[in-house]
């Protein structure tokens, strides 16, 4: 599996169970695409895909504006982990924040990877 992640600068991971009880991984992202806009990534199960790629359903949002992309990102995180502990998993993950950001973004900026 080929590995793409150059652009993204954040990400959490849920693991839980689908609705049969079947381990479940929900990957959650925030990542720098060209032109400058910031996008909102979400993936089920993205361990049993053939690449990495996201796929075009796999955005919740993309837009200009580094808060609205962490207002996006925070948004679905919450929504998965209650989804999460109404199944009976307790899921403690830190919020996305901006500061976690600008050391990634002052990289790519500057083209230091």
């Amino acid at each position: 599996m080929r590995r793409r992640e150059a652009g993204r600068f954040a990400e959490r991971v849920i693991d839980g169970v689908d609705d049969s009880g079947t381990p479940e991984r929900i990957v959650v992202w925030i990542e720098r695409k060209q032109g400058g806009v910031w996008a909102v990534g979400r993936a089920v199960n993205p361990q049993h895909r053939p690449s990495d790629e996201p796929r075009p359903a796999d955005y919740a949002f993309e837009g200009y504006e580094l808060q609205d992309a962490l207002k996006h990102a925070n948004e679905t995180l919450e929504d998965d982990l209650r989804v999460s502990e109404q199944d009976g998993r307790s899921v403690h993950l830190a919020p996305f924040k901006r500061a976690e950001l600008l050391g990634p973004l002052e990289r790519w900026f500057f083209g230091r990877r």
